[in-house]
């Protein structure tokens, strides 16, 4: 298979001058790192611990000791990739892979690829050489997929597994265009489907596969979603902490107890989404919620060095607000 590595010098550049912060050197090192990438992409790839083969004698459903060996494989191998804590979100047509090196420059640990169409990933190389993109200094990465077939949803991600980390099911989005192409969180209304697609991807998949939901009205039908997915194979589960419903993030503030729900409920590591402004909020989820690692999506736009040590909140008046000058959420209480 050849590596699947084009993004262009001008793309870097474009990125790192919308941010006039950025540290001098960015654009140059991340196009030297380019430059090798369709040759070193595979053997990076290959050098990251992989999930157990298709082989294995266990196999999805999981239950009982296989569950429990389902676990630990997964926390070992997400130790392996040095359990990154700080994500670059999913965001379409904007968590590309220049955007992605800059955030890593500045403290994230790991990212998600724009959604990717699994059928059209699937059938078209236009599709595949205009959506996706990588480099060996692109990791840890979860390439991330919409999907209603798991035959499907496998066939495009065995393209890509080699220069992944985590196979990503988005079961997530909201928006309209979901609903029509039938995927995202509208599948949330047929959940065996869902479980279809996990166990194929497991089963099939030398690439771990990852979920990244949101939460159902009844904290215990998540807990019983979590679960399912766990059982089928997921290796790691990202929540969002909002219902289908809420379309605009900056409406409804996320139900962080409803991903804490979700935390204590499974073993895999889990992964808390929303409401992350600033690196106060990210820290607070994390000790809200007891998540192993936090996403932000739409702040790191107009801040990509939000997730940098450097950023650490100091004790008063600073930390009320984010770089941006608006009102850290973080501040604000939670009952």
């Amino acid at each position: 298979m050849r590596a699947v590595a084009f993004a262009t010098a001008n793309s870097a550049l474009f990125w790192c001058r919308g941010w006039s912060w950025a540290v001098d050197g960015v654009c140059e090192s991340f196009c030297n790192v380019m430059t090798a990438a369709a040759e070193a992409a595979p053997a990076a790839a290959a050098a990251q611990p992989g999930s157990s083969s298709p082989a294995s004698l266990d196999s999805p459903p999981y239950s009982g000791a296989a569950l429990e060996a389902h676990v630990q494989r997964s926390w070992s191998y997400f130790r392996s990739l040095g359990s990154p804590k700080w994500h670059v979100a999913p965001m379409v047509d904007q968590s590309e892979l220049p955007f992605r090196m800059l955030c890593r420059a500045h403290g994230a640990e790991a990212a998600y690829t724009p959604m990717l169409h699994s059928r059209l990933f699937l059938e078209q190389q236009k599709y595949r050489d205009e959506h996706f993109s990588t480099c060996p200094g692109d990791r840890p990465l979860f390439v991330q997929f919409c999907a209603n077939d798991p035959h499907t949803f496998v066939a495009a991600a065995e393209i890509v597994q080699e220069h992944a980390d985590y196979i990503d099911l988005n079961l997530g989005c909201p928006q309209r265009i979901a609903k029509r192409g039938n995927y995202g969180a509208f599948l949330m209304d047929d959940t065996q489907l869902i479980e279809q697609l996990v166990l194929a991807a497991a089963t099939r998949l030398r690439t771990p596969v990852s979920c990244k939901i949101r939460l159902f009205p009844d904290v215990s039908k998540t807990i019983e979603y979590a679960r399912m997915l766990q059982a089928a194979g997921c290796s790691l589960l990202a929540v969002h902490g909002r219902l289908r419903e809420c379309k605009d993030n900056s409406a409804v503030r996320a139900d962080w107890d409803g991903i804490a729900a979700v935390r204590a409920a499974v073993q895999i590591p889990v992964l808390a989404n929303g409401d992350v402004q600033c690196m106060a909020d990210a820290q607070r989820l994390l000790a809200h919620t007891k998540a192993d690692g936090v996403l932000s999506a739409e702040p790191l736009l107009s801040d990509p060095a939000l997730f940098s040590s450097s950023r650490q909140p100091e004790v008063g008046w600073a930390t009320l607000f984010c770089l941006d000058g608006r009102f850290c959420s973080s501040w604000q209480q939670r009952v």
